[in-house]
């Protein structure tokens, strides 16, 4: 069985889901494939930090979890045994809030309430990718049938690479550990990040609890997994100090970190998005945000010069400045802060400080991170 199609979405995460509904929008048709079942994604837990900008891109197409959203109205910046914070608040900016959290699933769930019954072919298995001079080819195996489907354009947004020599790995030898937490008192819909000289450490508002990224060097994170709730809770208590308690961990689990970006966004009829794109420190919470805004400029480049490969690389370059200066910030920021140097902890301080009692600077890296590349002059 051979089937043609205008464009191809290989993952129908919420990076791939975003794309379709926009071009179903603006009256484009697309197909997506995932080799995962669609309610998969309904028993996934995570906490996803969404900035404000993602939230007028989302509600554009009827998929915000409003009531799955706990606002970030103000975010706290420090660094552990150094003087030097800055605090950056909503109405600054005359914004409901900063960012918000929303659990992947409640996310998805957003998403896929706006889809028609044959916008997904899950649990699909794809076989060959075979790129030719009018479009690519892709060869899968569904519910034990063999089927064949022609695109003029092949979106690849399936989620972190494997090994790949198109993309460029840097190992930032630590790892996440990531679980949630009962603070006291609450947490006033407050974010923290805290630098350490063992990593950043994020706690962000979910519900009532904190979902807390606690990043550390390898050989430490096997110890915080081994730990019992109260030597953990101690821990984490350490880090962060003594502004709250904490109590009531829930389940703990980690990831490595890596620092990867494709260094071609675009060959021939195919075009990466999201973390297949690239993928980042989550330090300051871009890199989702990242690709909801690579599946929104894809789409309008789309709708306006229409499906066709000459236009891809329009896209490509209307990427280069997000994409460049977001991987940029992050890594810059891991790199800085996760170090117990004297002089450079005093620079640290100092740059906190510059931070907050300069609200042009302040204003500067905050709407940056809430809109991206769409907040440079």
């Amino acid at each position: 069985m051979t089937e043609m199609v205008d464009i191809l979405i290989i993952g129908a995460g919420p990076v791939g889901l975003t794309l379709h509904l926009a071009l179903a929008a603006g009256g484009r048709k697309s197909l997506l494939l995932d080799r995962r079942p669609l309610q998969a994604q309904q028993d996934d837990p995570r906490a996803l930090a969404l900035s404000h900008g993602a939230r007028q891109l989302l509600e554009q197409i009827n998929s915000w979890p409003t009531r799955a959203a706990t606002p970030i109205e103000t975010i706290h910046v420090s660094q552990k045994d150094g003087f030097g914070r800055t605090l950056i608040n909503h109405q600054e900016y005359d914004l409901p809030a900063l960012g918000y959290v929303v659990r992947y699933r409640d996310l998805a769930g957003a998403l896929a309430a706006n889809l028609a019954t044959d916008a997904v072919l899950s649990e699909a298995e794809i076989l060959d990718i075979m790129p030719d001079d009018h479009g690519v080819t892709v060869s899968l195996r569904h519910a034990g049938q063999l089927h064949t489907i022609k695109t003029q354009l092949l979106v690849h947004a399936e989620g972190t690479p494997g090994d790949d020599p198109a993309v460029t790995v840097s190992d930032y030898e630590q790892h996440a550990v990531i679980c949630e937490v009962t603070p006291t008192p609450g947490h006033n819909k407050r974010a923290w990040e805290r630098f350490t000289p063992d990593g950043p450490l994020a706690l962000l508002p979910l519900g009532d609890e904190y979902s807390i990224v606690f990043t550390l060097p390898p050989a430490k994170a096997d110890a915080v997994m081994a730990m019992d709730d109260d030597t953990f809770i101690a821990a984490l208590q350490q880090q962060f100090g003594q502004r709250m308690r904490f109590a009531n961990p829930g389940k703990r689990s980690r990831f490595p970190l890596f620092l990867r970006l494709r260094d071609t966004l675009v060959k021939g009829s195919e075009v990466w998005i999201g973390n297949t794109a690239q993928t980042l420190h989550p330090v300051s919470g871009q890199g989702f945000n990242l690709g909801i805004r690579d599946a929104w400029q894809l789409s309008e480049i789309l709708l306006k010069k229409g499906v066709d490969r000459s236009n891809l690389a329009a896209y490509a370059a209307s990427r280069r400045l997000d994409r460049r200066a977001s991987a940029f910030f992050t890594d810059q920021i891991v790199r800085t802060f996760s170090n117990d140097f004297g002089p450079l902890k005093l620079a640290r301080g100092l740059g906190l400080l510059a931070l907050d009692i300069c609200p042009p600077a302040r204003h500067f890296v905050a709407k940056r991170m809430i809109w991206g590349a769409r907040a440079w002059p």
